[in-house]
């Protein structure tokens, strides 16, 4: 098929832009993208840590002191084999990680207390930094009419003070972290309430993007029309693939030169229409800037 394929944003007059070459994107591992012939891009939902916003190990080591803090691993072999299964399960809620390594339900929830005060300690001595472009990135899909939301395994209260030191209260249309939804990730439920929140017309209108498998693995459990994989937080390209993700990019930056909608410094960044399909444009500047 070609890879060429139109895409559109939510704004009033529904402007075409297209999907990007794949070519360019370095995933040797997408071979069937039929199911994205045309979808209507209303809303992109964005994971925090490892995403939009640089983790460097942080969430890991916020992981170690808790398990460490909590009992749930004293010696070297056992936080080896906790740490081991915190890695595999990257990108799920908090409480639900450790339910699954702790004894009982009061050691789970010492140990996600813990997380949380680690992960807030650590961030204060080392900073929070938002990965190269995300920023640019979000403001560019808004700018096209395009919604977008934010979504964490953190706290609501370590998630307000990551938006609160980057300045990002206003940046997107809604936040949400998972005690605000129910379940966390892999589960569909913060996919699904942005869609709501937002007033998205269906699943097939909304992309997941994320670093993690469970990401992936939400945004296919929410129905959303495309899930993207990025390489800027914990799972490789394989991982990503392998759970499902119809597209991996080095970064979120790279996210509107995917859907064609990237600025150059002389304007938006288009590709050129694939000849072979009638119905495939692309917008003008004055379609995109008015």
């Amino acid at each position: 098929m070609s890879t060429h394929d139109a895409v559109t944003t939510s704004r009033r007059t529904a402007e075409e832009f297209l999907f990007r070459d794949l070519d360019d994107v370095p995933n040797e591992e997408i071979d069937d993208l039929d199911e994205v012939d045309e979808i209507e891009v209303e809303l992109v939902v964005l994971a925090l840590a490892g995403t939009t916003v640089v983790d460097d190990g942080l969430v890991e080591r916020a992981y170690e002191r808790a398990l460490i803090r909590s009992g749930i691993a004293t010696t070297a072999e056992e936080r080896i084999r906790a740490l081991c299964f915190v890695r595999d399960n990257i990108g799920r809620a908090k409480a639900d990680v450790f339910r699954d390594l702790a004894e009982n339900a009061d050691q789970a929830g010492r140990a996600t207390s813990e997380f949380e005060d680690a992960f807030a300690d650590l961030a204060d001595r080392e900073g929070i930094d938002a990965v190269p472009g995300a920023e640019a990135a979000i403001r560019r899909l808004r700018e096209c009419g395009v919604r977008v939301a934010l979504t964490t395994g953190l706290s609501r209260s370590t998630m307000q003070g990551i938006l609160d030191a980057l300045g990002w209260e206003q940046l997107v249309d809604v936040v949400l972290c998972s005690e605000d939804v129910g379940r966390g990730r892999p589960y569909p439920d913060m996919a699904l309430t942005a869609l709501l929140r937002t007033q998205a017309s269906s699943v097939e209108t909304m992309i997941v993007v994320g670093d993690t498998v469970s990401d992936i693995e939400s945004g296919l459990a929410a129905g959303a029309g495309v899930t993207v994989g990025v390489l800027t937080g914990s799972h490789d390209e394989h991982a990503l693939t392998q759970a499902g993700a119809d597209a991996v990019i080095d970064s979120i930056a790279d996210l509107p030169a995917l859907l064609g909608v990237a600025e150059s410094d002389d304007g938006p960044v288009d590709e050129p229409a694939d000849d072979s399909r009638p119905d495939a444009g692309r917008p003008g500047d004055d379609d995109l800037n008015g």
